[in-house]
């Protein structure tokens, strides 16, 4: 596909422009960590308590977005790299529109992670949600360890397939309900003072 006749269009508005009349400041809250850990459950909640603030927000979640903008990928290592390469660009783009987007990916390699740094930019806070196999084995919300360990899943992070640990990410421990009500205030308390 020749790429030479594109040309971007500069628009009047600007992402500042988009900010302003929201209140706030755009940011990534890119939210990783092993099946189970409780990603999904964290962002739900702290999207329902920013929108109680009139924060303008949109949770971007691994599940989701593969019935939809990555349907026809599978798990394959390069059908996961762009997988996050196509999120990471929604995210830009909403984060362009002066949202704050809450992301929950496993995204288990750190180049992956890296990629999505450098696509969204500025104010991408990488969240490790970090929760020990054996509790989120424990949890097993959608029966994935269970059909891992019987190899029925193939390449399942955490059992047949490496998640390696962020090197620069915030950390939050999520082994017990009252973890996620802390984690919670704690991504909240940052947020607001991105927008402050």
């Amino acid at each position: 596909m020749c790429m030479n006749n594109i040309i971007p269009h500069e628009f009047s508005l600007s992402k500042t422009d988009r900010e302003k009349i929201k209140n706030q400041k755009a940011c990534t809250i890119w939210m990783t960590g092993l099946s189970g850990s409780g990603k999904s459950t964290i962002a739900n909640q702290l999207e329902h308590t920013l929108n109680s603030m009139n924060y303008h927000t949109y949770v971007l979640d691994g599940d989701n977005t593969r019935l939809g903008l990555n349907k026809g990928l599978g798990f394959s290592e390069d059908d996961r790299i762009e997988n996050i390469r196509r999120v990471s660009e929604v995210c830009k783009l909403m984060n362009d529109a002066g949202l704050i987007v809450i992301c929950s990916f496993i995204s288990p390699f750190e180049k992956n992670r890296s990629q999505a740094r450098e696509i969204i930019g500025e104010n991408f806070i990488e969240v490790f949600i970090d929760a020990d196999l054996a509790t989120c084995e424990e949890r097993d919300p959608k029966g994935l360890y269970k059909k891992a360990r019987a190899g029925e899943i193939k390449d399942f992070t955490g059992i047949s397939s490496p998640f390696e640990f962020p090197k620069s990410a915030i950390v939050l421990k999520n082994n017990s309900p009252e973890d996620i009500d802390n984690n919670v205030k704690y991504l909240l308390e940052l947020i607001q003072k991105i927008s402050d």
